[in-house]
């Protein structure tokens, strides 16, 4: 356990995707939450493939820590390696983790809108209750 006294895994309700697919989600989420990731792809995006060395001449960031951000990248399928000539690898891009995510995001989503839609129900049964009442009180 932490010092903080907080458990290190902690079980929080799923969303209706199976297990699997939000175990990718979540590596994919991971992968974007660091802004040095998310300009390795934007680069990618907007270059096409390119070696470390490559996005080291583009990006304000050493080769060695483009590298080790390629490999996160990679782990999370966001991009994939391609063996080039000279031994030197391309990266590019892999769109198929993003539609799991956005996948994951529609499914939270319609979780949410489920518990919403309820709610809404739940309050305007509830002024209508009020608003009834009210109307039997003037009218005594």
């Amino acid at each position: 356990m932490p010092k903080d006294g907080r458990s290190s895994s902690v079980i929080l309700p799923a969303t209706s995707m199976p297990p699997d697919r939000e175990a990718i989600a979540e590596q994919v989420f991971t992968a974007l939450a660091d802004p040095t990731r998310r300009a390795i792809l934007a680069t990618l995006a907007a270059a096409g493939p390119a070696t470390a060395t490559d996005l080291a001449e583009r990006l304000p960031i050493m080769r060695q820590a483009i590298a080790k951000h390629l490999v996160l990248l990679t782990e999370a399928g966001l991009v994939t390696a391609v063996p080039g000539e000279r031994r030197r690898i391309r990266y590019r891009l892999s769109s198929a983790p993003v539609q799991v995510a956005q996948q994951f995001l529609a499914a939270l989503a319609h979780d949410w809108d489920d518990r919403l839609d309820a709610l809404k129900d739940h309050l305007d049964r509830s002024t209508l209750v009020l608003t009834t009442s009210d109307e039997r009180k003037r009218l005594r």
